[in-house]
């Protein structure tokens, strides 16, 4: 199954209403994808959370280095009236499901592949 990591809050923010993840790249590819929480945390996309209303968990709460959940690629666009929308390219995402458990997993940049011997571990 095909995976991409994000920063926190972002990855977060996916099954707490987000419905675009922004990329500077397009994708062709839509159906399921794991989301990873990278081991990295964006301090601006915190702030503009908070600036937005958003009830986010404090800084130090966020988990990194996991796979956390499950969504939908449903189109790829370059234009949104969603407020999470920032361009160039955005995925659009529907169905997220968040893990009850998450799986510790490396990240790597761009869709890529969960290992067959770990997808096992995915939750249905």
């Amino acid at each position: 199954m095909k995976a991409l990591s994000l920063t926190q809050p972002m990855a977060w923010a996916i099954f707490n209403g987000k419905d675009i993840e922004n990329r500077n790249w397009p994708t062709k590819y839509r159906g399921r994808i794991i989301i990873h929480a990278s081991q990295g945390f964006n301090i601006e996309h915190y702030r503009w959370l908070v600036q937005h209303g958003i009830n986010v968990p404090a800084p130090g709460d966020f988990i990194h280095g996991y796979l956390i959940g499950e969504v939908d690629i449903v189109d790829c666009v370059t234009s949104s009236d969603s407020p999470w929308f920032f361009g160039t390219h955005g995925f659009v995402l529907k169905n997220a499901k968040l893990y009850d458990k998450p799986i510790p997993y490396k990240g790597r940049l761009g869709l890529f592949e969960v290992k067959k011997d770990d997808s096992s571990r995915v939750q249905d």
